[in-house]
């Protein structure tokens, strides 16, 4: 009887072994999921493309070597306060590189490039106000927008395509590559 109940429980003890070691993480391809990084170029070499750094980034939110690099990039006066600049500062991966990007008036950094050419509301507001501005203000087109627009007779018009978007979809001329 002894014998009959240890062979029964075999089994069973065998299934818990085995979920047991599934649940400690013992899946050898969850290991890049688990490890962290705090240097940005690792990490985007091992993440690829990614629009935000992800919680295996661990080090700071704008490392001085982006920062730098960008600053010097972009010709910002030294004069101008590291926390100032790194406030508006962002930066991601895109194919394994680091790129980045610091707003301005009208440098939407966290936009995907715009190309639609349907006129918005702004636009039609601007040009019922401004029958035949040569100009749109992009705070009527939309920050994003790859294109100039005008007013013609009150009717928003499209003049030219000014901006490109990279691989991600981005407005090209204001991300910068990073090179360590």
């Amino acid at each position: 009887m002894y014998t009959k109940t240890i062979i029964l429980s075999l089994p069973i003890l065998l299934l818990a072994l085995l979920l047991a070691a599934c649940s400690s993480g013992g899946d050898s391809n969850n290991k890049n999921s688990q490890k962290t990084f705090d240097n940005p170029f690792e990490y985007c070499k091992s993440a690829g493309t990614v629009d935000t750094p992800g919680p295996e980034y661990t080090g700071p939110k704008v490392p001085d070597a982006i920062s730098e690099k960008l600053r010097k990039d972009m010709g910002v006066s030294e004069t101008m306060p590291a926390d100032m600049f790194n406030d508006g500062t962002s930066w991601r991966c895109m194919n394994g590189n680091v790129y980045a990007c610091n707003v301005g008036a009208n440098l939407p950094c966290q936009e995907r490039g715009d190309y639609s050419k349907e006129p918005n509301d702004g636009m039609l507001n601007y040009c019922g106000e401004n029958p035949s501005s040569d100009f749109i203000p992009m705070y009527a087109s939309g920050r994003a927008t790859v294109y100039e627009w005008k007013c013609d007779d009150g009717t928003p018009e499209i003049v030219k395509q000014i901006a490109e978007t990279d691989k991600a979809g981005y407005i090209k001329n204001i991300w910068y590559e990073i090179t360590p």
